[in-house]
């Protein structure tokens, strides 16, 4: 059977394989130990590039980073929405459906925390751009949950989309720190009553 052909980010990751591999390096080292212990040397090596390609692709470790987060965000959301989309049967089912998918994420081998957070907290106080990466990724995590409690019909959607999105770095902050992927079951209950309560009596259910 022939495959489909690679669309969007895959297409374009097909065309430039250097660096692919090389971001795939970076994810895996910088999100594992952090960005502060791992060298552009070791980089390249786990790459497979020479030097001189690993700087042609990323002239500096800041541009590596940057390009890192921008990633990890994009593919981090798409997973996120893709799972909610499919499992969540209902408008009603799409808040438990985000914290279903966190606990299957906080459950793998290689959870590390967030990497946002995880990045803000070793670099945000002498790098603009790790601080903007967190941020953009903060507030497109909050605009998704906003949506969400908008389509439900709440009295305050923004209000409930912030209190969602505390719920799901308090769940992950937990679950990194414990080591126990049941912080995602605790924040989504507290997230069920939340919604329960946003919603005006009487409010039909939307199928």
């Amino acid at each position: 059977m022939q495959q489909d052909e690679p669309r969007g980010e895959a297409r374009a990751e097909v065309k430039d394989e250097p660096r692919a591999r090389i971001l795939d390096a970076a994810d895996k080292l910088f999100y594992d130990r952090g960005i502060q212990s791992v060298g552009m040397d070791e980089l390249r090596t786990a790459a497979g590039v020479s030097l001189k390609r690993l700087y042609g692709c990323f002239p500096s470790k800041n541009d590596l980073v940057a390009a890192y987060l921008d990633r990890r965000d994009t593919r981090w959301r798409t997973a996120l929405t893709a799972y909610v989309t499919q499992h969540a049967a209902t408008l009603e089912d799409c808040p438990s459906a985000v914290f279903d998918w966190l606990h299957t994420w906080f459950a793998t081998p290689d959870f590390r925390g967030c990497a946002f957070i995880n990045s803000f907290g070793e670099l945000g106080a002498t790098s603009q751009a790790v601080t903007s990466a967190a941020r953009r990724h903060k507030e497109a995590l909050l605009d998704y949950l906003t949506e969400l409690a908008r389509d439900l019909g709440v009295r305050e959607p923004a209000r409930l989309g912030g209190q969602l999105a505390l719920l799901v770095d308090g769940a992950i902050t937990m679950a990194a720190i414990s080591g126990n992927p049941d912080a995602a079951r605790a924040a989504g209950a507290a997230a069920g009553a939340l919604v329960a309560a946003a919603r005006p009596e009487g409010a039909p259910k939307s199928y």
